[in-house]
């Protein structure tokens, strides 16, 4: 009998948690009256790109830890029965469909209040109740990210080999450590790593590697626990990453070396970078638009 065959079942990842409730100050003043996480990327808010991520991976319940004025999210992915109703009659098939493919009719959205900005790690407690005890996804709509397959499916596909809670990763520069947690272990394969430390935005000299996590997560549910009883951490507020540090007493832990690309939308520049990338291989946009950018006196 196999190692693999030994290991207990584990539930499909059918869950993820969406934390939109930070205020976005970086994009003031676009973001002073709606949420950083509906501005467009072409044609489509970042938050549905996400969505989409997660339900092209088999996650069905969407779990959106939200803050005050966060209510387009919800508009945007509820029925909008007038436009329909508009679009019906104007015969615009097309655009019907777009509309009513935001939701599929199998996607449940629910909607939890983060009160207070205390963390990452206190958005995901905020979502406990409604994961319950079952594997869960975390996706961070700042971070776009594309691949083939979706960064999210790629994941889910490893959590149903190794089952165990993995982290999306990349390297990044050393001057950039201060922006993410970095971790560090034993690699088991040319993608994935065995977890051995993870620091939250070390420095450069005492950062222990240079592979830094990316907004994507498969997490057990032990974590909750870990997270309820770890003391603030960075900044003062409750860090995700600290969590993940002391479930890695309990569990194993694996990092994940994605296949795609990744678009730091929490930055201008990168937002910039992902419509400029995204409109060129957008198959109806992207002829015009390339020859429009060579007429550029760059």
């Amino acid at each position: 009998m196999s190692a693999t065959s030994l290991r207990p079942p584990t539930m499909p990842v059918k869950k993820a948690i969406f934390p939109v409730a930070g205020l976005g100050t970086r994009f003031l003043p676009a973001t002073k009256a709606q949420p950083k996480e509906m501005l467009p990327v072409v044609d489509k808010p970042l938050i549905q790109y996400a969505v989409e991520e997660a339900y092209a991976a088999g996650v069905r319940e969407m779990i959106f830890v939200t803050g005050r004025h966060k209510r387009p999210i919800e508009d945007h992915f509820d029925m909008t029965f007038e436009l329909e109703v508009a679009l019906e009659q104007a015969g615009k098939q097309e655009l019907l469909d777009i509309v009513r493919s935001v939701k599929p009719d199998d996607m449940e959205c629910i909607y939890v209040r983060q009160a207070q900005a205390l963390g990452l790690g206190h958005a995901v407690l905020c979502g406990q109740r409604l994961v319950g005890n079952e594997p869960f996804a975390i996706l961070l709509a700042d971070d776009l990210m594309v691949g083939t397959p979706p960064v999210l499916k790629q994941m889910v596909d490893q959590f149903a080999e190794w089952r165990a809670s993995i982290l999306a990763v990349q390297e990044v520069p050393p001057e950039h450590t201060r922006r993410y947690g970095i971790v560090a272990g034993h690699a088991v394969n040319d993608r994935m790593m065995d977890i051995q430390r993870i620091v939250e935005k070390p420095a450069p000299e005492v950062a222990p590697s240079r592979l830094g996590v990316a907004g994507r997560y498969i997490l057990t549910p032990g974590v909750f626990h870990e997270i309820a009883t770890q003391p603030r951490g960075v900044g003062g507020e409750i860090q995700l990453t600290d969590g993940i540090a002391s479930l890695l007493r309990r569990e194993k832990v694996f990092a994940y070396r994605y296949e795609g690309r990744r678009y730091d939308c929490g930055s201008k520049e990168g937002f910039l970078e992902a419509n400029v990338e995204l409109a060129l291989q957008h198959p109806v946009l992207g002829p015009g638009f390339r020859d429009w950018i060579k007429t550029l006196p760059i």
